[in-house]
């Protein structure tokens, strides 16, 4: 099954348009995994074992069940956070499990161990990943995918990526990551929006030698085809359950700042990554009261209490055309509310890779100020970039 997408000459629909003078006629993108010609002759007479999700389809089937169909062998599936399934919540852990249609062992990596050891990958012959990522450096399936290619490395295994559209990949902006901010919302010193497919992002944690001991995985991209890095690309299936439509995907990326501060997301309400408050702000006119609701927010930050502040649904559609982060939010927020609580947490210069932004914001300066900063690593980075790029630039 071909997943659509439209693009005309200017903003009309969220996953529409452009006003860059460059029309992008209708198109068909077809997925890695779609493209079954291309990698299933590698899966013959191979036991296999999937990386994979609730995302990895192929039409409206699950590529496990294809691959069964077709008779591939496979011996285990590899779970990320959020489970096979996609049904656990933002940092619940997951336990190994066994797929209730299929019968396959999980083993997860997002519970005791989120590298797949030697006794994970015993008996298989070749890997395969398939995850949908949104391209933002702390979103983690990048560094399940980097900790994949790390045992495929080590323990002398081939690895297969699936590529799929980066529905981010149309710009590249935020502070690259420093090395003293490593963690598993960062492993590599990339901005937060990085501008590449998940396959193109393996061939540079390879090229780059970014592997433990600077090793080398034996991998193989399965390319997209129709696709380049100005498509918008509408996910036709949500990537987890808090990014639920393409309005919190394109917002995310500069929403995922406040998890490290005093400031609700949304999370526990209909529109987690959409809108923004808290108890004690009063300069918002939108209200909302985030709940528990399981698989999406056990506990949510702020949970049964009335938050203040902003619904910004109606920004996501100025995203694409931006193409760069919005820290004017941030900044507000912090202004409104630090007078009188704590506004950042310890998790915060984790996900911006640096503590240089909660500094600059601290100290005052302004959204042009602070960009202006990351001009130099963003060129470099850029640089960097390029080499590995498999579809036509947005530059």
């Amino acid at each position: 099954m071909k997943t659509k997408i439209i693009v005309f000459l200017c903003i009309i629909t969220l996953t529409g348009c452009r006003s860059n003078g460059q029309m992008l006629m209708p198109r068909d993108v077809l997925t890695g995994a779609e493209r079954m010609e291309a990698y299933l002759p590698l899966l013959k007479n191979n036991k296999v074992g999937i990386v994979a999700n609730h995302t990895s389809m192929v039409g409206d089937i699950h590529l496990v069940d294809t691959l069964l169909k077709r008779d591939v062998e496979i011996l285990r599936i590899f779970s990320p956070e959020h489970g096979f399934r996609g049904q656990a919540g933002a940092g619940e852990h997951v336990k190994d499990d066994v797929d209730q249609i299929t019968g396959l062992p999980i083993v997860s990596l997002y519970g005791s161990h989120r590298k797949p050891t030697e006794e994970d990958l015993k008996g298989i012959d070749m890997m395969v990943f398939d995850m949908q990522d949104v391209g933002a450096r702390f979103y983690t399936y990048i560094s399940t995918m980097t900790y994949v290619m790390d045992a495929c490395a080590e323990f002398d295994v081939p690895l297969i990526v699936l590529d799929r559209p980066n529905p981010n990949g149309f710009y590249v902006d935020g502070p690259v990551l420093e090395p003293e901010f490593t963690s598993f919302v960062g492993m590599h010193p990339v901005p937060v929006v990085y501008g590449m497919t998940i396959g193109e992002y393996a061939l540079m944690v390879n090229g780059e030698r970014w592997l433990d001991d600077g090793r080398h995985c034996t991998l193989k991209v399965i390319k997209l085809e129709h696709y380049d890095h100005n498509t918008l690309y509408d996910l036709p299936v949500k990537p987890s359950p808090n990014l639920p439509n393409m309005k919190s995907v394109y917002l995310y990326p500069s929403l995922c700042f406040f998890e490290g501060t005093i400031v609700s997301v949304g999370r526990g309400t209909e529109y987690p990554f959409q809108i923004i408050g808290h108890p004690d702000y009063h300069l918002g006119s939108y209200t909302f009261t985030p709940q528990s609701m399981p698989g999406a927010a056990l506990h949510p930050k702020h949970e049964g209490k009335s938050c203040n502040g902003h619904n910004l649904q109606a920004a996501a559609s100025d995203i694409p055309e931006a193409r760069k982060l919005n820290l004017r939010w941030l900044i507000a927020m912090y202004k409104a509310l630090s007078v009188d609580h704590p506004f950042f947490n310890n998790y915060f210069d984790k996900l911006a890779g640096t503590d240089k932004l909660r500094k600059q914001i601290k100290s005052g300066l302004s959204e042009s100020e602070i960009r202006k900063s990351w001009q130099k690593d963003l060129k470099e980075f850029k640089e960097i970039r390029k080499q590995y790029l498999l579809y036509a630039d947005f530059e």
